[in-house]
């Protein structure tokens, strides 16, 4: 399977410190509704750090309850101890999701050789197609293109989420992984120009908010209308750029809240934003710029 357009990295509601199973199956059909590509919780937005082994598998299991196969479920399953990977991911193949997202260890920094090893080991040990995730900036290393094109090989292993913002390297994982390998971004913010470059599309932090705008600006930049492109891009970047002034998922839950979707509830060691928090603020005045709420209505 290849994952394309555009994906939701769904947040994981919460009330009263438990996951919200209800918000969580309408975050769901608002996206499906909406015209995402696809879904996939359990990674940094869906707050992965702070669930259990059980609570991961429940919100995998439920979001693929609720998509009723619809769209691809790309679940988060990555960790920094290759046997927790396995073992989150054999859960998330027995909650049939799509297929995982594996992130780059962290804080334990392996080379080259170690990503190789650690990423061909999940591969082998579950059969569920795999997409590499590539943070450095949250990880702390750096997945090079040569050795995704390396792992590449490997039938399980079909795809990256390249967050690095450098767009010199989408060309080069093109050419060197092939036609068929899925190439994310995995930064709102330069979607655009990784469309551009040759890529498939993104994982989105934004498409919670928007989802429609999201997978339309995927599909016109894959038309070749780059015009049409262009414009949703430029609509949504203020978004964007306020979704990010702060860790998520801290302001996109805030916005969610606003919205009425889910309880504005994150997990220690992450707090939701004080009430005159001037992102707060920005994010009330975008909400309405964007026509998803009106300025009468309470945020």
């Amino acid at each position: 399977m290849s994952f394309t357009g555009a994906l939701t990295a769904i947040v994981t509601p919460f009330s009263n410190g438990r996951i919200d199973e209800d918000a969580l199956r309408r975050l769901v059909e608002t996206q499906i509704q909406a015209g995402i590509d696809g879904l996939v919780p359990c990674g940094t937005t869906g707050e992965s750090p702070t669930l259990s082994h059980a609570e991961h598998a429940e919100v995998v299991a439920k979001v693929v309850e609720a998509t009723k196969g619809r769209v691809p479920v790309l679940a988060g399953a990555g960790s920094n101890c290759t046997r927790e990977a396995i073992d989150l991911a054999r859960a998330c193949r027995e909650a049939g999701a799509s297929g995982t997202l594996q992130i780059t260890p962290y804080y334990n920094k392996p080379t080259q050789e170690g990503l190789v090893a650690h990423f061909t080991a999940i591969a082998d040990a579950v059969d569920l197609p795999m997409v590499l995730y590539n943070v450095p900036g949250r990880t702390g290393v750096d997945l090079r293109p040569e050795t995704v094109a390396r792992l590449a090989r490997h039938p399980n292993i079909v795809g990256i989420k390249e967050a690095t913002g450098d767009m010199t390297r989408v060309p080069e994982l093109r050419r060197s992984c092939g036609p068929d390998f899925s190439i994310l971004s995995g930064d709102d913010a330069t979607v655009l120009p990784l469309l551009a470059c040759g890529g498939d599309g993104v994982i989105s932090v934004t498409a919670n908010v928007v989802p429609g705008r999201m997978a339309r600006l995927c599909a016109a930049a894959r038309r070749g209308d780059l015009e049409t492109a262009r414009r949703l891009h430029d609509e949504h970047l203020p978004l964007t750029r306020a979704l990010f002034a702060v860790t998520n998922p801290v302001p996109v839950k805030a916005v969610l809240a606003m919205l009425g979707r889910i309880e504005d509830e994150l997990r220690l060691p992450l707090v939701p934003l004080d009430e005159d928090h001037p992102v707060r603020s920005r994010l009330r005045e975008l909400v309405v710029e964007l026509g998803l709420a009106t300025a009468t209505t309470p945020a």
